[in-house]
């Protein structure tokens, strides 16, 4: 009797330390976004970043914290091992305004300096909250270039038992002209 909560005990213990073994042999990235048109105690919280790393299917996404700041760990895939040099992108994926940033700065390579035991990114990623000026063709006013969507709505009588005049105002015929 007393042999059965012992044989419990040894393998509720024996899953724990697999579970720990497990947990400490994932990879971490630490990084920082910034803000090139901020103030200097604006809060960068909220600003997410996507990392990918070749070989593996999984993403991993960060949220920042109040100074820029993120950390996640790496996309791994259980059934497969992935190899020793990791070969991983970091991107700016989005964030709870508008952010305005240029192609070299909104993707970095994932890399780990010698004296680390953590990955960091080789460049920063920047981004703007204004739309930037000295960009030629900038797209920020694409939306402001197309008319308004309403429809006219002609009143109808409710006798008619029609559908609504925006159903059929809109038509225009394609005649064709010899």
């Amino acid at each position: 009797m007393a042999l059965s909560p012992l044989i419990t005990a040894l393998l509720f213990a024996l899953a724990l330390s697999a579970s720990f073994e497990l947990s400490t042999c994932q990879e971490v990235l630490k990084g920082k976004v910034s803000c090139s048109d901020c103030s200097k105690d604006y809060d960068l919280s909220g600003v997410k970043v996507l990392v990918k790393c070749n070989h593996v299917k999984k993403l991993a996404m960060a949220t920042t914290q109040v100074s820029g700041s993120f950390k996640v760990n790496l996309p791994s895939d259980a059934a497969m091992k992935t190899p020793s040099p990791l070969h991983c992108h970091a991107k700016l994926f989005g964030g709870p305004v508008q952010l305005y940033a240029s192609k070299k700065n909104m993707v970095s390579k994932v890399m780990k300096p010698k004296d680390s035991n953590s990955y960091k990114i080789s460049t920063p990623l920047a981004f703007s909250i204004s739309c930037p000026s000295n960009v030629k063709d900038s797209k920020c006013g694409a939306a402001n270039k197309f008319g308004s969507s309403k429809t006219v709505d002609l009143p109808l009588p409710p006798e008619w038992g029609l559908a609504p005049s925006s159903y059929y105002v809109p038509f225009v015929p394609i005649i064709g002209i010899p």
